[in-house]
């Protein structure tokens, strides 16, 4: 099997595939994916707003979120974001508290 290399097209593809992905699944809450993934909507647009600047390009985090959450973050708060469980919350600050101990 060959190795793949990097392709700038490929990538930008599937991240284009991963935010279709979040869009169709505006039920899966931020707090869900921090727990499971350590990730969420607001760090990928925290990433893409870091490689920007890494390139020199200077991007405003809110168009950012927008860009991530197809809609002005607001919108999507408003529209979509439930409030999270007690368990939801116990659960990330366990990881959280879990991740500063490992420092």
């Amino acid at each position: 099997m060959a190795k793949l290399e990097p392709n700038i097209e490929l990538e930008a593809a599937a991240f284009r595939r991963l935010l279709a992905h979040l869009d169709e699944r505006k039920d899966v809450q931020n707090i869900e994916l921090m727990i499971l993934a350590d990730f969420c909507r607001n760090c990928l647009s925290k990433w893409y707003k870091a490689a920007g600047e890494e390139r020199g390009i200077d991007i405003d985090y809110e168009e950012a979120r927008e860009l991530v959450y197809g809609m002005p973050y607001s919108e999507w708060k408003e529209k979509y974001q439930q409030p999270a469980t007690p368990e939801q919350l116990a659960r990330f600050n366990e990881i959280e508290a879990a991740k500063k101990k490992a420092d």
